[in-house]
């Protein structure tokens, strides 16, 4: 791609596009630092381990994505998007669960 062709998208694609364009690139972003987050610690922790933020992460990230698949209509996208945002929604369920009463933590 040239930067000539690149100024010709830019010019002529609309602005709702480009702010799609952005919220997508955006989304991956945050959904690539759960990555980032996880390695740091696992490098700190000489162990394999999923922080807490990893999780958080993964919601908005992988929210902003779904965001982003709905306005492009790609079922394949939507339905992987939305079956992560449960999974992460159920693993930030069990760390609040186990911050309010740790007894029920069932810590591996």
């Amino acid at each position: 791609m040239t930067l000539a062709h690149l100024q010709s998208w830019w010019a002529s694609t609309p602005s709702t596009e480009l702010a799609w364009v952005t919220i997508g690139f955006i989304a991956q972003f945050m959904f690539s630092m759960r990555f980032i987050v996880q390695w740091v610690a696992t490098e700190k922790a000489r162990a394999s381990i999923i922080p807490e933020t990893f999780w958080y992460f993964s919601f908005v990230g992988g929210s902003m994505l779904l965001a982003y698949a709905i306005y492009r209509a790609d079922p394949v996208f939507i339905v992987g998007q939305a079956a992560g945002l449960v999974i992460y929604a159920r693993n930030i369920y069990f760390i609040w669960l186990g911050k309010r009463d740790p007894s029920t933590a069932n810590v591996a």
